[in-house]
């Protein structure tokens, strides 16, 4: 052992331990579910759970206890989704799907849906224009026609 060695600490050597694995699911909203519909079993669809998701719908939830017990496990981080990881993270996380060129392309759909917007708004806003112009004539004409009782009687 040279002196170098005796001075490096052994742990550099030491791959790091591997992050657990855990769900890309989001621990917020498969709560938020099992709040609003857990009797239904919403949260367990999420989780990619059909099955007992279905038995939650016909027991209604377990009358109850199987909701609680599911609500008890997602609030402390103990679920686990259909590969059987923990579900821990708050966050939504960003799909494997979404990438920059389906970014790009809803962006550009917004864009066109933007200008349709505007075309419409603008054409609503001509049409506005007419009315008012329409009832400005027809207030002045009433104004300006003599009414019945104003009208000279015949012999």
């Amino acid at each position: 052992m040279t002196l170098p060695d005796a001075y490096r600490d052994e742990d550099e050597d030491l791959p790091a331990p591997p992050e657990p694995q855990v769900s890309k699911r989001s621990r917020g909203v498969a709560l938020a579910l099992c709040i609003v519909g857990g009797c239904f079993g919403l949260h367990r669809f999420y989780l990619d759970k059909p099955k007992t998701g279905v038995g939650m719908i016909l027991s209604l939830g377990g009358l109850g206890l199987w909701w609680f017990y599911d609500l008890v496990l997602l609030v402390v981080g103990e679920f686990r989704d259909s590969r059987d990881l923990p579900v821990r993270h708050w966050g939504v996380e960003e799909m494997p799907w979404s990438g920059r060129a389906i970014s790009s392309r809803v962006e550009q759909r917004i864009n066109e849906m933007e200008e349709q917007f505007d075309g419409l708004r603008q054409q609503f806003n001509d049409l506005a224009e007419r009315v008012d112009f329409a009832e400005r004539m027809l207030a002045q004409q009433r104004d300006t026609t003599p009414s019945r009782s104003q009208l000279p009687r015949g012999p």
